[in-house]
């Protein structure tokens, strides 16, 4: 927590697109302050919207989270109170940003009727104990809940009490270069001359024409269409009389699977996701093992614990509203 008042919360702009060290002053990642705005709400240590983005940066990354989510869905079992749509936006945000909300609304008894998940993206945490705001309209404008229609559902973190950051931040870097490279490639390719070379020429052609002919040919084979064959005719032309010099290190094309392998690796310890849950292809002839007992050890250790976090609706509404189902991969020997 902070005295730190600013009036313009549009300043705040954290970006995800300079790679720095963990230990660097600078980095969002160690951004530890939870600023206050307008001297209502906090703003969180790091960026929402980047973390938003970042979700869907790499396929690996998207699947890790939607795995979880998905195994954890098919356990569950609500009441009218909570929709399964819901359930799964507040799961959702769980996952993604570490924080999750449930809006309780009340008929004019004060009966519970329904629960909503406001998007934790847009959810501030208000300086007044149990109060809470939406944000509106740009961030300009904001909605107060009710004080204490809220629960707030958090991933501890270890710098601040005010917001949970999710678990996998270590990760981020790794997808990020992930995405880098697979845009590198794409724009490699969309360019259609790739990394281009140098076209050498020693024999002699017989006029000005041939030559003019050869680079329109050259100039054709980019863009759509390209990887054409290309047809030269010298008389008494000598070996090695055209030449092809690429410009690149031709060992450069295997970095990019290697990048994109070092990177899916991180991406999968940081969610503990056994890859044959991701339809990751093994590129050993051993493969990743037994799915099933891949996929039991996995609910045991990874949601089994979500399970127990999510409970904590029950407590709070004093009633359930959410119970589970025995996981189908799990038998009772």
């Amino acid at each position: 927590m902070t005295d730190k008042t600013i009036q313009n919360p549009t300043a705040l702009a954290f970006s995800f697109g300079e790679p720095v060290p963990v230990l660097d002053h600078s980095d969002i990642l160690n951004y530890l302050e939870s600023v206050l705005i307008y001297e209502k709400y906090y703003h969180p240590p790091i960026d929402f919207s980047g973390l938003a983005r970042a979700a869907r940066s790499t396929s690996h990354h998207q699947s890790a989270l939607a795995v979880k989510k998905n195994i954890l869905l098919s356990t569950c079992k609500t009441t009218a109170l909570l929709p399964r749509s819901e359930l799964e936006k507040f799961v959702q945000d769980y996952l993604v940003f570490g924080n999750a909300y449930l809006e309780v609304v009340h008929n004019q008894f004060g009966e519970p009727i329904r629960l909503n998940a406001p998007l934790a993206k847009y959810v501030r945490r208000g300086v007044e104990d149990g109060v809470f705001y939406q944000l509106l309209s740009g961030y300009l404008q904001t909605h107060e809940f009710k004080k204490g229609s809220i629960l707030h559902l958090m991933q501890p973190d270890i710098n601040q009490e005010i917001y949970g950051l999710p678990d996998y931040l270590a990760a981020l870097q790794s997808a990020l270069l992930n995405e880098s490279a697979t845009l590198f490639r794409r724009k490699y390719y969309l360019n259609g001359a790739h990394a281009g070379s140098i076209i050498y020429m020693t024999d002699a052609m017989r006029d000005e024409d041939d030559i003019k002919d050869i680079k329109e040919q050259l100039r054709q084979a980019k863009g759509k269409g390209n990887f054409k064959n290309l047809f030269v005719f010298a008389p008494n032309g000598k070996k090695d009389g055209i030449q092809v010099i690429p410009l690149s290190d031709t060992a450069a094309k295997d970095e990019f699977l290697n990048i994109k392998n070092a990177s899916r690796d991180d991406i999968l310890a940081a969610h503990r996701v056994p890859p044959q849950l991701m339809g990751i292809i093994p590129t050993n002839n051993g493969g990743f093992g037994d799915v099933e007992k891949a996929g039991r050890v996995f609910f045991i250790n990874e949601i089994k614990p979500l399970q127990q976090r999510l409970e904590e609706i029950n407590h709070w509404l004093g009633r359930k509203v959410i119970t589970f189902e025995q996981y189908e991969l799990l038998d009772d020997k």
